[in-house]
């Protein structure tokens, strides 16, 4: 399903601790991953050394990417590296589009209280505007991450963009032979785009009844018998993590709006939240543009 799979890499704790799910992933799905360390042309960088200027920058990268290899040697999966010069959410954005890649993934930091939902890390901003599936990890101290996935939760309020994950992540569940967890929340504030909002009712339920129905037809035609509906009345986010915790979710599956830029996904959507809060890999797919 996955032939090239992007990881932009820093040396970082989280980054580090990615490294082993990623070869998971490369290795089930012989992959190649593409080690790419981006430097900050934002930062101050250059020097001169002995009459040489030297981009310290991308000196570090290489190092940082080489350490990266050695870890991968360990795992016997196929890789290359790169490094390259610019603004990293951009470039890294840019470089998957450019090479092909057919994801990319991402660590993220699950942080408590009101800074969790502050805009602004590089895997948050590669969420946004990546036309290529983006998976974010979080890695805290006290969390593992399973694979292969078992259980697969799937998030639909019947929109397009819903309907577009939906086709990408039932095909990973059915290469994964997994569970899908199908949920559509009954209430006003919608998983994306959602046009239940302005419903009575009655008419949200039948609207999420019908949603998640479609995804479990659509689930049969791919081979994938195994699925749980959920219809939840609440809040997406709150429903979504609480989904989580209950069903032994081990990723989640979910689309984004197809529009380029920091229109794709608004501040405090469904989407953003859930990258950030969920305690499992959140798998974003955009809807075409």
């Amino acid at each position: 399903m996955y032939d090239s799979i992007l990881l932009p890499f820093d040396g970082s704790e989280g980054a580090i601790k990615v490294l082993h799910h990623v070869s998971q992933l490369a290795d089930w799905a012989d992959a190649t991953i593409q080690i790419l360390y981006v430097a900050d042309t934002a930062r101050d960088s250059v020097t001169v050394v002995e009459g040489e200027t030297i981009d310290m920058l991308e000196q570090k990268g290489e190092d940082i990417v080489e350490e990266a290899a050695k870890t991968l040697d360990t795992h016997s999966v196929s890789y290359d590296t790169d490094v390259v010069q610019g603004n990293p959410s951009p470039t890294i954005v840019d470089y998957a589009e450019r090479y092909e890649q057919d994801l990319v993934v991402m660590p993220t930091h699950g942080r408590e209280g009101v800074s969790r939902y502050l805009i602004g890390s590089v895997s948050e901003k590669v969420v946004r505007l990546s036309s290529v599936p983006v998976l974010t990890v979080r890695m805290q101290p006290d969390e593992t991450v399973e694979f292969p996935y078992e259980n697969i939760l799937l998030p639909t309020d019947g929109s397009t963009a819903a309907t577009h994950a939906a086709d990408h992540v039932l095909s990973l569940a059915a290469s994964l032979d997994a569970t899908v967890h199908v949920l559509s929340v009954v209430g006003k504030t919608a998983l994306g785009l959602d046009v239940r909002s302005t419903s009575p009712g009655s008419e949200n339920e039948q609207a999420a009844t019908e949603a998640v129905e479609a995804v479990v037809s659509e689930a049969e035609t791919r081979g994938v018998t195994d699925i749980v509906r959920h219809i939840e009345d609440g809040t997406p986010i709150e429903e979504i993590l609480g989904c989580i915790e209950s069903n032994d979710i081990h990723a989640v599956g979910m689309g984004t709006t197809g529009k380029r830029g920091t229109d794709r996904i608004l501040l405090g959507s469904v989407a953003e939240k859930t990258v950030r809060s969920a305690p499992t890999p959140v798998l974003t797919i955009a809807d075409s543009p």
